[in-house]
């Protein structure tokens, strides 16, 4: 059992979940909590850490897993993690592997754009109601915030497994592939023509969504086929990227259901 904070082993897992550099150095990235460990892909856990009083709790448990935990005191596990209430439980998990071409080669795409987000709970909450809408995958600028940030994996409830995304150096040449393959670009816009559900989704289609504060950067804008806006009342000027997002999402969803059920 590990009792000491100054142990190498606790401060590289302290690194990982502070620092973005040493994650992508290492390739992998920091899970907390039961039920995000058992949702994650057994392949892609390297290793995971309890603390005392969990292992006293689950022990039946751990002892059928054929990945042996590491074993820590309370006070040590309270050092390794990143939430306040931590539940006693950790994995190391190696960073999920995606490529561009194979994400635009979905049928029927239907993707997210998302440039310069920087809010982590936005990121997680939108990856997670990607994969509810249907989304087929997702691609980010540089300029995110950092998808293995821990508070965006605590957002996503485990769709960081599930959901197929890529980070890229240049939007503007995958929204360029996009057009050449018939895939239709809207960006999500307060200057929007019309209204989002006038348009018609069931044929290839990407969302271009923007940084919460500033919106989409006008390099990327000037490559949609149509700027689209959601409908408001009361003096609101905005909504959530968050919550945009979703209302696009699952009008996609809800206009590919009808066409099945007609």
């Amino acid at each position: 059992m590990i009792t000491s904070t100054s142990n190498a082993k606790i401060k590289e897992l302290v690194q990982l979940q502070k620092k973005s550099r040493a994650r992508n150095q290492a390739g992998v990235f920091i899970v907390e909590g039961l039920r995000m460990i058992q949702e994650a892909p057994s392949e892609r856990i390297e290793k995971f850490y309890v603390s005392e009083s969990f292992y006293k709790k689950h022990q039946s448990w751990l002892e059928k897993s054929d990945k042996g935990p590491e074993l820590v005191t309370d006070t040590v596990f309270a050092r390794i993690s990143d939430t306040k209430t931590p539940q006693g439980i950790l994995a190391v998990i190696r960073q999920m592997e995606y490529s561009a071409e194979a994400i635009l080669a979905a049928k029927p795409p239907h993707l997210l754009v998302l440039d310069n987000l920087q809010d982590p709970g936005n990121l997680g909450t939108i990856f997670r109601t990607a994969e509810a809408a249907g989304v087929t995958g997702i691609l980010m600028s540089q300029d995110c915030v950092d998808i293995y940030n821990p508070k965006t994996i605590r957002s996503t409830m485990g769709a960081i497994y599930r959901m197929p995304f890529v980070v890229v150096d240049s939007l503007s040449e995958h929204l360029k592939a996009m057009k050449n393959q018939g895939i239709k670009v809207y960006a999500a816009h307060l200057a929007g023509a019309s209204s989002y559900d006038q348009e018609n989704f069931q044929t290839g289609v990407t969302f271009l969504i923007g940084n919460e504060g500033n919106g989409l950067r006008q390099e990327l804008t000037d490559y949609a086929d149509a700027w689209i806006k959601i409908p408001m009342s009361g003096q609101a000027e905005s909504l959530n990227a968050a919550i945009a997002t979703a209302i696009l999402m699952f009008e996609v969803s809800r206009q590919r259901r009808q066409d099945i059920l007609e």
